[in-house]
């Protein structure tokens, strides 16, 4: 599949991006952050998605990420269906995630399959399955997922699956990303959200869940590339989204409130 000509010379799916699978998973209203405070010579972070299907709101640009569009419903209003392959040619997006969670958010497999069959096989880069949460309630997270395979009968097209999750312990991320690539052993993964699930020991449980987390990640062939949740600050995400402080908490954010990276942050570059 070609790359559009604007991130060509980025080759983010690539094996010249191996030496970073990182990326930061912003949110609308980040626009007072810098992006570019995680880039570096080392590398590591390579890539940027805001949920939406236009360019993330930041104080300084993005530099040299590749930002990654996403079509999370099937029709936003900040994110128009109609909007999608006219917003991805003028940005030149070489790759585009699709619906967010909707294993949880009523969207049956067989309706998300047409309606990937209609709006993202005609986009000729590089694609993601819908992200899928980790749950295991039948017809939620994988089995969703797998649902929704079954039901392209062969005619979805896609680079990626995508994965999401929320726990208690590395040793139980660790499991769910090994059980997703033991069912999909052909596909290669992104993880577009993951974290603790509002751990006791707030920022320090984060920070050593990352440790792990990354090292494990980076160590991964079929892990193309991951977003820890979530690239704000606490107070930003305090003042606009209560649901995900009382699930997440505010220790894995990768701002301090100054605009600094965060203990977080620091690990991610």
């Amino acid at each position: 599949m070609m790359l559009s000509s604007a991130f060509a010379a980025l080759a983010l799916f690539t094996a010249a991006a191996s030496a970073g699978k990182r990326g930061l998973c912003w949110t609308w209203y980040d626009s007072t952050l810098d992006a570019t405070k995680f880039i570096n010579d080392s590398g590591e972070v390579v890539a940027i998605y805001d949920y939406e299907t236009y360019a993330p709101p930041t104080s300084n640009g993005i530099g040299n990420l590749g930002f990654i569009g996403m079509q999370r419903c099937t029709d936003c209003t900040s994110s128009p269906i109609a909007d999608l392959a006219s917003r991805q040619a003028a940005q030149g997006w070489a790759t585009v995630f699709t619906l967010n969670e909707p294993d949880t958010n009523g969207i049956s497999a067989s309706d998300a399959a047409s309606w990937y069959i209609q709006y993202i096989n005609p986009l000729a880069i590089k694609k993601a399955l819908p992200a899928v949460t980790s749950s295991t309630t039948s017809g939620q997270g994988l089995s969703w997922l797998a649902e929704m395979v079954s039901a392209c009968a062969g005619q979805c097209y896609y680079d990626y699956i995508n994965l999401h999750w929320y726990g208690t312990s590395f040793a139980e991320f660790q499991s769910y990303v090994e059980s997703a690539h033991s069912q999909f052993p052909s596909q290669s993964i992104v993880i577009t959200e993951f974290a603790l699930q509002n751990p006791s020991g707030g920022q320090s449980d984060q920070v050593s869940f990352f440790q792990q987390a990354f090292s494990f990640l980076d160590g991964l062939s079929y892990v193309e590339l991951y977003f820890p949740f979530v690239a704000t600050s606490p107070s930003l995400l305090q003042a606009n989204d209560a649901g995900a402080v009382s699930y997440v908490g505010t220790g894995s954010c990768l701002y301090n409130d100054d605009g600094s990276p965060s203990a977080v942050g620091n690990l991610m570059y």
